[in-house]
């Protein structure tokens, strides 16, 4: 009897555990807008720059004028927060969406943490992917072309996705992964972990997302779970190079995004930061509340992550982005 009890409470907590967590951001307080900086208008020749001291990668030169069909403009350069991203335990628990439970009516693997031989831990989350152009729709700036123009919409929930919990089947999307399984491949991650720390990662080193661990496979399948904040980290920067390699994420950043948007198969990594808003809305360190892909978790994630009530989370993600504002 005590025995069957016991099972009882430990099957009780666990259901408890993988609760649905999360809450609607709050566009004031919960959204790093100083992360949307440096804002550079004009070109190399001539520039005016609105800067809070964040980092940045180079901008587009030359002339401060463009010209995008007969459109005449000026070159514009900022860090738009276009989409967010859910990394969850419980299938379709929408953590961006104040904890809401979907029931679509079939099951879909849960998020685990597996015990590896004493040799460490293994981790799955499930992912959702968001358009969120919160710049539009707080009215920030009006009548703009270099804004995103969709409006905020659920596109991309992994539970649908039968790649997302199989290495065999992802590599259809990733069949390189199969060259950078060896030790040189996993030790240059080591460099690009450091570039990503200090600055922005290597784009020569596209199987490495940093600190986190391998970029490949491109699924929810975290081969080493360090911690909530690093593994889910890990699955933000795996699923917008998914995104970019199934052509659903195009890229918007120099002299060929002036323009417009264009494809971009290979993510370039130094075109994106991301900020937590959920469990815990990232505060400034070092005057910066966002980071690169890749960067370690040591120093921002500390207190992130909440054992019972703060498991889940949910990032906001910026993009670089380059257009020719119109001027007539």
């Amino acid at each position: 009897m005590l025995g069957a009890l016991a099972l009882l409470v430990c099957s009780q907590n666990a259901n408890a555990s993988l609760d649905c967590q999360g809450k609607f951001p709050n566009l004031v307080t919960d959204i790093c807008w100083s992360c949307a900086f440096p804002m550079i208008f004009g070109g190399g020749a001539i520039s005016v720059s609105v800067s809070t001291g964040q980092e940045d990668t180079p901008n587009v030169g030359g002339s401060p004028v463009c010209v995008c069909g007969l459109n005449f403009g000026v070159k514009f350069s900022f860090w738009e927060p276009v989409r967010h991203v859910d990394v969850v335990r419980k299938p379709f628990c929408l953590s961006a969406m104040g904890g809401v439970e979907l029931d679509p009516g079939f099951n879909a693997p849960h998020g685990a943490q597996t015990k590896k031989d004493h040799t460490g831990t293994s981790s799955f989350y499930q992912a959702h992917w968001y358009i969120d152009p919160v710049m539009v729709l707080i009215g920030a700036v009006l009548d703009s072309p270099c804004l995103e123009q969709n409006v905020f919409d659920l596109v991309y929930m992994t539970e649908f996705d039968p790649l997302w919990n199989d290495d065999e089947l992802t590599a259809i999307l990733n069949p390189d992964s199969f060259l950078f399984g060896n030790l040189v491949s996993k030790l240059a991650c080591g460099v690009d972990c450091v570039a990503s720390t200090i600055g922005f990662g290597r784009n020569e080193l596209f199987w490495c997302a940093g600190c986190q661990g391998p970029m490949y496979p491109l699924n929810g399948n975290v081969s080493a779970h360090i911690g909530g904040v690093q593994a889910s980290s890990l699955i933000v920067s795996r699923l917008i190079a998914k995104m970019h390699r199934e052509g659903l994420m195009w890229a918007a950043s120099g002299d060929a995004g002036l323009c417009g948007y264009y494809p971009q198969m290979l993510m370039d990594k130094t075109n994106y930061k991301y900020q937590m808003h959920f469990p815990v809305a990232q505060n400034k360190i070092d005057g910066k509340c966002c980071q690169p892909l890749g960067r370690s978790t040591i120093l921002w994630g500390a207190g992130k992550e909440i054992p019972g009530a703060g498991e889940d989370f949910a990032y906001m993600i910026f993009r670089k982005r380059s257009c020719c504002q119109g001027t007539f």
